[in-house]
Order: structure tokens, then C-alpha cells, then sequence
């Protein structure tokens, strides 16, 4: 499943009132619970428990641990039980797809590089943006003989990354800014960030006769890719 389905899958998982519950429950545990602990806190079946539990595995809320419970152990103890916590890290969706976690990921890299010598963040930013947008690219880019990638393979990465690309005239628009309210506010900053990154993805690909520009227009990204 792709990741942006299986994030609306597990957010849509929350939506049925008793999954919502044993995940509460679940997430409130540090320890993680067994099937029979979530069982009896929520007065249902265990099979009824097992069976939401799983559910919620599955989408990638909670994850399984096998162990006994505390005090069983040795010989003769059974086989170990299934105990369900929470993952670590979150689970979001927005349409159209925002990447905001990556912008301040971006910026936490400029801000601790810039810091260690007189340059400004700002251009410390666009080297980290480039880089990063390399190491998309470097998925298509020519080697051991492979030709160059075509405009259609590079517009799939993009649309792997929330752009949105159609292709018009030869040109690729990207429909969708992935960083849409922070380019409102700082249309300078982020913009420059973000031709970086779209440079980096097409050189690394190796993407031959297209060049990565600033063209701001309403309704889609600032950048584009022109022959």
C-alpha cells in the first residue's frame, strides 16, 4: 500500500468508536496491554478485543511485542501473549499532502551547520534542500550503463513527494506545494528552499533537456521544469 493510502487507512481505523478506544487504552499503557487486559478494561469479548487490536496492527498504529506476563516464566509457562503498544513516532494526512515535518527537518540542518561557520542560514538551507532532493533523484540516476531517466520517470518521484506533477508543452508543473502556508508567509525563504530541492532531484536523475526555474503562479507550486 502506498504510504499516503496507508496513512488515511489508519486514521479511517480510528473512526469506529470501540477500535478508538482499545488504541486509547493501548497508547495510555507504556508497557504495552495484552488482549485479555484490553478485554476486560473495555468489558468486550476477547475475540472482539484480539480482533480491533489487530485491526490497528495492521494500519501501523500499534505495534506487537511476544512475551509472558510478569511472574510466568520457565517450563510449563505456555507460549508467550501478544502485548500491543503504541509506535513510536506519528500518523498524519492531509489533502492535498503537506510536508512540513520535512521543511523543519531541512531548516533544523541549515540552523546546526550555519552555526558552525559565518555563512548565512539561508544559504546553508538551499545546499541542505539540494542535497536532500539528491538523494531522491539518485533512485533514477544513470549508472552501470542505465540511460538517462525521462521527464514521466522524474514526474513520478515527484508525485511520490506531494507535487502533483502534469506535464504541459514539454513542461512539468507541480500542481501541489507541499509547503503551502509556510511559502505564504515566507515565500522568499521557502521558495529558494524548495527550487533547491527540485534542482537536486532532477540533476541526480539525471533528467536531460528540463531545468528546474522559479515561476510562481496561483494554485500550484512556485517551481517548474522547462526545456
Amino acid at each position: 500500500m502506498p504510504p499516503d493510502l496507508r496513512r488515511l487507512a489508519a486514521i479511517a481505523a480510528l473512526n469506529e468508536p470501540l477500535r478508538r478506544r482499545l488504541y486509547g487504552f493501548a497508547a495510555a499503557r507504556a508497557g504495552g496491554v495484552s488482549r485479555d487486559e484490553a478485554a476486560a478494561a473495555l468489558e468486550v469479548a476477547r475475540s472482539v478485543a484480539a480482533f480491533h487490536l489487530d485491526k490497528l496492527v495492521e494500519v501501523g498504529l500499534l505495534e506487537v511485542e511476544y512475551r509472558r506476563p510478569p511472574g510466568r516464566g520457565g517450563p510449563g509457562a505456555g507460549r508467550p501473549a501478544k502485548w500491543y503498544r503504541r509506535i513510536a513516532g506519528e500518523t498524519t494526512f492531509s489533502v492535498p499532502e503537506r510536508r512540513y515535518e520535512l521543511v523543519a527537518q531541512l531548516m533544523a540542518r541549515a540552523i546546526e551547520l550555519s552555526s558552525k561557520g559565518p555563512r548565512p542560514v539561508s544559504e546553508v538551507l538551499g545546499e541542505v534542500a539540494r542535497d536532500y532532493g539528491r538523494t531522491i533523484g539518485a533512485r533514477l540516476g544513470p549508472s552501470d550503463g542505465r540511460p538517462p531517466s525521462s521527464s514521466s520517470q522524474v514526474a513520478e518521484l515527484f508525485a511520490e513527494q506531494g507535487y502533483e506533477p502534469r506535464s504541459k508543452d514539454g513542461t512539468i508543473i507541480l500542481g501541489n506545494c507541499p509547503f503551502h502556508a509556510l511559502a505564504d508567509r515566507h515565500r522568499a525563504l521557502v521558495c529558494g528552499m524548495n527550487l533547491e530541492l527540485v534542482k537536486g532531484v532532477a540533476g541526480s536523475a539525471g533528467l536531460v533537456g528540463l531545468k528546474a526555474r522559479l515561476d510562481p503562479a496561483p494554485g500550484r507550486c512556485c517551481v517548474v521544469l522547462v526545456a
